[in-house]
């Protein structure tokens, strides 16, 4: 790097950056005078309020409302702008189109900037156009896609830049190929209570992924640490700006695996300047469609039943309803009780006649609507076209006698029946059993729900929601994908890890998702860059992803200690977060096979300084020591992860194989296991050999 070269780009910053200033001061002026201004046209209408009349009240409560509008966007502005300036850009391409004209430059930061007057762009939007050559090409031929079309050129130049505080700590020139080193920087700095935004290293298959605006449903399968819950919320935040005109905020739900997570990813939307995104859960929807009639047994709990030695009856009633077949086997038995279901007799009340022909042909030309939408729909016509005949309305009794009878014509009197029967019609009675009275397992939550739909309809509306974000695919059924399919028609981002199931009795692949969804694109995220190289080799020989490609930055080497005693595996534990709190790190997690194991854990360890205990009951993610569980940690990262006792008595199925590689994937820098007497056979002699103390 020439010092010529540095000095022009520090020369060029400082210019930016005084621009930016003199924008900043316009826009607080601005913000203060739309304040005045509303101030100002209350205390008009205050004053006048006897005087004005209803046009001149209207008038006014417009120009409040409309000062109220320009005053929170001037505001966003400015809240833009100050970011700006702490970190104008970090990337810079000069293209030289194939119009043969002088290249132009291009500075890329997280937020565009024009300068007022001219209109002229200084920072181009990470999520414009041309800003994808920066993520997509190295120096040589390249493109973007314009509005107009393809734009062909080359890429002269591309540099990326550190500017923190105002100032520019680092320049590299991506001609010297240290495209890498830029990434090996961010990834070798501390985790956060929050994920951060990854705009400036945005790798060439991620921004694929972000970028994608042709599937109706894309499924992004990614590999532990490949960072896909960040680059579906970055996709999120592209679309956002690519339709900016048709799509807001408000239009766009997050399917997410619990409280913890979504605060977690809670600061991304808004780093990126957009409006935080509502979320929902599994438990949620189930609330929602089940009221307070049905109690049911949530996933967590399930997880946790599983995790404490979960009988081979309910292990069997869990798999046989995470089955494609299983959703098969239950439409088709809705199918067949709605074509055979309902029994029309002929129907008189006093000289009013109906046919059972007549009421068998009104069904079935009410084939779009639920079935006890459509047997309410035949009743109120039937009324109607009574008191038509009558010339008058005809008494409650009668109407409620009309509404009885055709009820009572289908073979069913509710839901809950139906799903009773369709285990008896297919000779599997023990398959279903409820926990204690009206109280589901969770195995039987979302097959229910999908016989409601199919039968009484839904009153929850999710029309406004245009694009759903659904996280940790791995974890939902197919039937709870079934669900989803009937209640948003919208476009959706799916992503997951196969390898990742905290349930593997019923976890979901790609090839069991696709058939809920038209439209399907698949996407890969392959390599990994959470973890260090050295804690990337042990987790493989815990779980092999053949398919996964790590970074390769160095660490420490995991660390097993086989204690004798519970006492001696206690003061290992205490020992490693003494060395915690020596280190620069700081984010530890202390991560147990079950949320019991977790509680236990911590009433040992409470007296000491900032440690947390995190469960489903809780919301909020924080730096310091937490100690969970693994069901808990999905989705989280922390500089270090303690495991306690990865024994041969604690992990012992593949639900706990799987368990213990999502909970050694959450480590970033440093990963210590300790078991006490002999360790897991999951750990394999190869990595006895190189890590046991």
């Amino acid at each position: 790097m020439y010092n010529q070269k540095e000095s022009a780009e520090k020369k060029h910053l400082e210019e930016v950056q005084a621009k930016l200033k003199t924008a900043l001061e316009q826009i607080i002026k601005k913000v203060d005078n739309y304040f005045k201004e509303i101030l100002e046209a209350k205390r008009y209408i205050n004053e006048n309020l006897a005087q004005l009349d209803s046009a001149e009240k209207a008038a006014n409560r417009m120009i409040v409302s409309d000062s109220v509008t320009f005053g929170e966007n001037a505001v966003k502005e400015r809240e833009r702008l100050q970011k700006l300036l702490q970190s104008p850009y970090f990337g810079r391409i000069d293209f030289d189109s194939a119009k043969g004209e002088k290249a132009e430059v291009f500075y890329i930061g997280i937020h565009g900037f024009a300068e007022p007057l001219t209109s002229h762009h200084i920072i181009f939007d990470w999520r414009a156009p041309v800003s994808s050559m920066f993520y997509d090409f190295e120096v040589g031929p390249a493109f973007y896609i314009a509005p107009m079309g393809k734009i062909d050129g080359v890429l002269t130049l591309k540099r990326q830049y550190r500017i923190r505080q105002g100032q520019m700590e680092y320049m590299l020139e991506n001609s010297l190929n240290i495209g890498d080193e830029i990434l090996q920087k961010e990834l070798s700095r501390n985790s956060g209570d929050k994920m951060k935004n990854i705009v400036a290293t945005i790798q060439r298959e991620q921004n694929a992924v972000i970028r994608n605006e042709e599937a109706k449903v894309l499924i992004i399968q990614g590999a532990a640490g490949s960072g896909k819950t960040s680059i579906a919320l970055h996709r999120v935040a592209f679309l956002l700006y690519r339709y900016k005109d048709t799509l807001t905020s408000k239009n766009i739900l997050i399917f997410s695996p619990n409280k913890v997570f979504g605060n977690y990813i809670a600061n991304v939307l808004p780093e990126l300047g957009e409006e935080h995104i509502e979320e929902i859960g599994v438990d949620d929807i189930a609330a929602a469609m089940l009221g307070k009639k049905y109690r049911y047994q949530t996933f967590f709990e399930q997880v946790e039943n599983l995790l404490d030695g979960g009988n081979a009856e309910a292990i069997a009633r869990i798999q046989f309803k995470a089955t494609n077949h299983f959703v098969e086997m239950l439409h088709g038995y809705l199918e067949y009780i709605d074509e055979n279901g309902f029994t029309p007799a002929d129907f008189r009340l006093g000289n009013f006649y109906v046919s059972k022909e007549k009421l068998f042909s009104a069904y079935r030309s009410l084939k779009k609507l639920p079935i006890k939408k459509r047997l309410r729909k035949i009743a109120e016509d039937l009324i109607e076209k009574h008191q038509s005949a009558i010339n008058k309305k005809i008494a409650a009794v009668f109407c409620r006698e009309i509404r009885d009878a055709i009820q009572n014509m289908f073979q069913f009197a509710d839901s809950f029946t139906v799903y009773q029967n369709f285990y008896r019609s297919i000779g599997q009675d023990r398959i279903f059993q409820l926990i204690r009275k009206n109280t589901l397992e969770f195995c039987d939550v979302y097959p229910f729900i999908y016989v409601k739909i199919y039968v009484e309809g839904t009153e929850q509306d999710f029309k406004n929601i245009r694009h759903l974000l659904v996280d940790e695919m791995q974890d939902y059924t197919p039937i709870q994908y079934a669900v989803l399919s009937k209640l948003f028609s919208c476009k959706m981002t799916i992503l997951g890890d196969s390898y990742q199931s905290v349930n593997p009795y019923s976890s979901s692949s790609v090839e069991k998702i696709r058939p809920y969804f038209g439209g399907c694109h698949c996407m890969e995220l392959s390599r990994s860059y959470r973890s260090t190289l050295e804690i990337v080799e042990f987790t493989q020989r815990i779980l092999k992803n053949e398919k996964l490609l790590p970074m390769e930055r160095h660490g420490d080497t995991p660390t097993i200690t086989t204690c004798q005693t519970s006492k001696e595996q206690m003061d290992k534990i205490k020992e490693l977060i003494e060395q915690f709190h020596q280190s620069q790190y700081v984010s530890l997690g202390i991560i147990c096979k079950s949320q019991n194991q977790a509680k236990l854990l911590f009433e040992e360890l409470r007296t000491w300084d900032n440690i947390f205990l995190l469960s489903s009951a809780g919301s909020e993610f924080r730096n310091g020591i937490i100690i969970t569980s693994v069901h808990m940690s999905k989705g989280l990262e922390f500089d270090q992860v303690i495991i306690p006792d990865a024994s041969d008595q604690l992990y012992q199925t593949s639900l706990d194989r799987s368990l213990l590689y999502i909970a050694c994937t959450r480590a970033m820098h440093k990963l210590d296991l300790t078991c006490l007497g002999r360790q897991t056979s999951f750990i394999d002699s190869a990595n006895q050999a190189i890590i046991c103390q």
